[in-house]
């Protein structure tokens, strides 16, 4: 199974000045395994220890938080000899003991020498009162679930990720409808590697009820995890958590998807649900989309804080909380035209996260215009449209082009690549080409 992440892994690896990293991200994401596998093939050996429900850890890191110590302690704890830049120390689960997270800054001090990975819960690495984060001492990655290319690593189509990875629009064209059907099935199941997992073992004869139920228990164990370092909270804010968790698919089904307070709950105010919406993005489990006053380089100078987006984390976590069946996804084209386009527009702003960007969306004054998504490189922004189905039709795209310049400008739709004026067509499922279009190597 090959995860994008890992090229900034070896990266950090190889990095002479690299810092202790923690990798985080919502559950059952692949951080343990991801760490694991780096350990594997990139060093010697690995010092691995858990630090969940790990007393000997908790009293090791109650103590002394000097280097040395925690070393010997993390070597006995692991049978493991510990040798800078030939080990690789993993702290798993460091969530479960706040003090493991403050002695990443020792680490940075007085032992860079040593290559350190603590992997976690987005959320629960930074919300412990009492203990301090080591602001400018660490290295912080996030990793979210599985994109489209990762799946068809995991099922075997090599030869199909290689086409999109090169941007070979040519045989996009000539393999497009099987590209598509593997997108249908990612549709289904989503990233979470469990899933992928279940789905690759048993395709043909696909077993999309494990693979639902799978679905179905992370989606059980985020709601578990609300009610988790809440005692500082407000009354009640459990349920707003909820309440705003269970809106995202109805909020993504309309027209306008601009997220509204009021479609939360009746007479509903930011107020009343900004802690529970930023609770949200920290846990990695919903994505925030946000509006900008004017379409332009650099795109975080022109953030309107009172408008934004709300998708999900992964596709198939949207479909089973949308109650969708494989069925009414896997046979024929309705997938594309269903809930208004919010799979879609899903499905392009989980990719365009996976692989690095920090997508935007832009409206006119009086919302007459909008592009779906705004993508920037170092150079230059890339406005982007969503199209559920086969009609094409861009005035929005066409009129920002005319006003703004923009150099280039994307359309995703289920139809194969082509050229349409300033406008380059792309496929659904070809996301990836703007991860892997550099300046030199524009899209054509």
């Amino acid at each position: 199974m090959k995860r994008w992440m890992m090229k900034r892994l070896i990266a950090w690896k190889n990095d002479a000045h690299r810092k202790p990293l923690i990798l985080d991200g919502a559950r059952q994401t692949g951080k343990s395994w991801l760490v694991k596998e780096l350990g594997r093939t990139q060093f010697e050996s690995m010092a691995y220890v858990s630090l969940e429900n790990n007393e000997a850890m908790d009293q090791l890191f109650s103590g002394s938080l000097r280097p040395e110590r925690l070393i010997a302690g993390i070597a006995l704890a692991s049978r493991t000899r510990i040798e800078p830049g030939k080990t690789l120390i993993v702290l798993d689960e460091v969530q479960a003991i706040p003090r493991a997270v403050e002695a990443l800054k020792y680490f940075a001090e007085e032992a860079c020498e040593y290559a350190l990975i603590a992997t976690g819960s987005s959320l629960g690495i930074t919300v412990h009162p009492g203990t301090s984060y080591p602001v400018g001492k660490v290295d912080r990655y996030r990793l979210y679930p599985m994109n489209f290319l990762e799946f068809l690593d995991a099922v075997g189509c090599h030869n199909l990720t290689e086409i999109i990875e090169n941007a070979d629009l040519d045989m996009m064209s000539v393999f497009h409808e099987q590209l598509m059907e593997w997108l249908k099935y990612y549709m289904v199941v989503g990233g979470m590697p469990e899933a992928v997992e279940i789905f690759a073992e048993t395709y043909p004869g696909a077993d999309f009820n494990r693979i639902m139920q799978v679905q179905e228990d992370i989606l059980q164990g985020y709601r578990g995890d609300f009610s988790k370092y809440d005692d500082a909270m407000p009354r009640g804010f459990s349920l707003r958590l909820a309440q705003v968790w269970d809106s995202i698919p109805s909020q993504l089904a309309r027209e306008n998807k601009k997220f509204l307070y009021g479609a939360v709950r009746s007479g509903g105010r930011g107020k009343d649900f900004e802690l529970a919406i930023q609770r949200l993005l920290d846990s990695s489990i919903a994505l925030k989309v946000a509006r900008v006053t004017a379409p332009e380089y650099p795109l975080k100078s022109f953030d309107d804080v009172d408008a934004f987006k709300l998708y999900t984390s992964d596709v198939g976590l949207l479909r089973t909380m949308n109650g969708a069946s494989p069925e009414s996804i896997l046979d024929g084209d309705s997938v594309f035209g269903s809930a208004k386009g919010a799979f879609a527009e899903q499905l392009v702003c989980q990719e365009l996260v996976s692989y690095g960007f920090e997508p935007r969306y832009w409206t006119n004054a009086n919302s007459t215009n909008e592009l779906d998504f705004l993508a920037q490189n170092d150079r230059y922004v890339i406005p982007i449209e969503v199209k559920a189905g086969i009609n094409l039709h861009a005035k929005s795209l066409k009129a920002a082009i005319k006003r703004f310049g923009f150099e280039h400008a994307v359309r995703f739709s289920p139809l194969p690549p082509r050229k349409d004026g300033d406008i380059q067509d792309l496929p659904l499922y070809a996301v990836a080409v703007l991860a892997h279009t550099t300046a030199d190597r524009r899209l054509s």
